[in-house]
């Protein structure tokens, strides 16, 4: 079953806003430098995270794929005996 891209990708994207501007006010920047460096961090979370969520989904349908034509191949090789 895919994963589901959104839902992963926004959870990613908030934890680093919030990773980015704690790292921003503890190192003792303004508020609005810590906002916007941490909605740049967020959205690039957001995108880096969809890619890697699209990629692994790749990965598990093709391993499902395979496995399926691995299951027929055994299927007919069983019904030829």
């Amino acid at each position: 079953m895919p994963l589901h891209i959104r839902s992963i990708a926004i959870s990613f994207a908030v934890t680093c806003f919030f990773g980015v501007s704690l790292i921003g006010w503890i190192s003792g920047l303004s508020p609005f430098t810590c906002c916007k460096r941490a909605l740049a961090g967020a959205v690039f979370a957001y995108i880096a995270g969809a890619l890697v969520v699209k990629a692994i989904n790749a990965i598990l349908i093709s391993a499902m794929i395979t496995n399926q034509m691995n299951r027929q191949k055994e299927k007919d090789s069983g019904d030829r005996n």
